[in-house]
C-alpha cells in the first residue's frame, strides 16, 4: 500500500527535456506575446534551457527608427531566460529581411556606419546576457552564391567580416555565428558556406559557430548530416541546430518522431555540436502550423517525439 501511495506521489512527476540535456542544450524560439498563455510559459520554463527570440531582436522590431530602440519585448525574453536559468541565443543582427524602411534607403558609407552602429548598440545593450549571436542570417542563395541584398550590393563580401568584428568588439565573450537554411545537405550552398567559414577563419575573423536552421520534413533529413556537422567543426567552430521543425510531409507522427530523433542524435554524436533549438515548440504558434511541425501539439500535449528525444539526450 505504501509503495502505491509513493508512486501516486512521485511516479507521475515527469522528467523534462532540459533534465536530460547534459551533453547539449535544448532550446526553443519563444515570443513574449505568448507568455500570457500560462500553459505556453509553463512548458517553456520546464522543458528548455536555451531561448531564442523569434522576432524581438530583428532590426525592424528593435530599432524601427534611427536611434530609437524598442528593447522592451527582447528584455522580457532575457528576463524570462534568467528567471529559469536559460541561456539566450541572440537572433539576428544582419538579415536581408526585417530591414526598417529608414535603413533600406541608405547606401555606401551612410549604410555602413548605420550597420556598425546598430550591431554595436544592440550587442552592447545585452552584453553579458547573450550566449551567442546570429551575426549574419541567410546570406547565401540556393546555388551557393551570395544573396543579392542591400548589404552585398553595397559592400560585396566586406560587410561579413565587418559585422563580426563589430559584434566581437561590443561583447568579446559572446559566441558569434553565421546561420542559414538548407545547409544540412551536401549541396552547393553547404559547400559555399564551408568555404566561407574556412576563409573567415584563415583571415582571423572572430567567427565561433555555424547555425544549421534545419527546417525539414519527414523523409528529408539527410543521412550524412552528422558528417556535415563534423566537417564544419574541423574548421575550429562549434555548430548548432538553430531552428528545427519537421513537417509531416503527408507521413505519420511516428515517422515525424523518427526524424526528430535522427536530427538530435546527429548533434549529440558530434563533438562540437552544442545544442538543438526548435523554432517554436508548439504547433499552435508555429509559422507553419498547418504542417504540425513541432514536438507539442496545439492542445499542449507532448507528442511521442518528446519522450524519444529525452532518450537520445540521456
Amino acid at each position: 500500500m505504501k509503495l502505491i501511495v509513493l508512486f501516486a506521489l512521485f511516479g507521475s512527476i515527469a522528467a523534462h527535456l532540459r533534465d536530460h540535456a547534459n551533453k547539449i542544450y535544448i532550446g526553443s524560439a519563444l515570443a513574449p506575446s505568448h507568455f500570457t498563455d500560462a500553459q505556453y510559459s509553463t512548458i517553456a520554463a520546464e522543458e528548455f534551457n536555451s531561448l531564442t527570440p523569434e522576432n524581438e531582436m530583428k532590426w525592424a522590431n528593435v530599432e524601427p527608427s534611427k536611434g530609437k530602440y524598442n528593447y522592451g519585448p527582447a528584455e522580457k525574453l532575457v528576463e524570462f531566460a534568467q528567471q529559469y536559468d536559460m541561456i539566450v541565443r541572440g537572433h539576428t543582427l544582419i538579415w536581408h529581411q526585417e530591414v526598417p524602411d529608414w535603413v533600406s534607403v541608405l547606401s555606401g558609407d551612410d549604410l555602413h556606419e548605420v550597420m556598425i552602429d546598430h550591431i554595436t548598440t544592440l550587442v552592447t545593450h545585452f552584453k553579458g546576457s547573450i550566449y551567442a549571436w546570429d551575426v549574419l542570417n541567410e546570406i547565401l542563395d540556393e546555388d551557393g552564391s551570395f544573396r543579392k541584398t542591400i548589404w552585398y550590393n553595397n559592400f560585396q563580401t566586406q560587410y561579413i567580416a565587418d559585422a563580426f568584428e563589430a559584434a566581437a568588439a561590443a561583447d568579446p565573450d559572446a559566441k558569434l555565428y553565421i546561420n542559414d537554411y538548407s545547409t544540412e545537405y551536401s549541396n552547393n550552398k553547404s559547400e559555399a558556406l564551408y568555404n566561407l567559414v574556412k576563409e573567415l577563419k584563415s583571415q582571423g575573423v572572430p567567427i565561433h559557430g555555424v547555425g544549421f536552421q534545419t527546417h525539414s520534413s519527414v523523409g528529408k533529413v539527410p543521412s550524412d548530416f552528422a558528417s556535415t556537422l563534423k566537417k564544419f567543426t574541423a574548421l575550429g567552430v562549434e555548430v548548432a541546430i538553430t531552428e528545427l521543425d519537421i513537417r509531416l510531409n503527408g507521413q505519420s507522427e511516428d515517422a515525424q518522431t523518427e526524424a526528430f530523433v535522427e536530427v538530435v542524435k546527429d548533434c549529440v554524436s558530434v563533438s562540437g555540436c552544442v545544442g538543438v533549438t526548435f523554432w517554436e515548440f508548439i504547433d499552435k504558434y508555429s509559422w507553419i502550423s498547418e504542417e504540425t511541425p513541432c514536438p507539442w501539439d496545439s492542445n499542449y500535449q507532448a507528442k511521442p517525439a518528446v519522450a524519444a528525444i529525452e532518450a537520445v539526450l540521456e
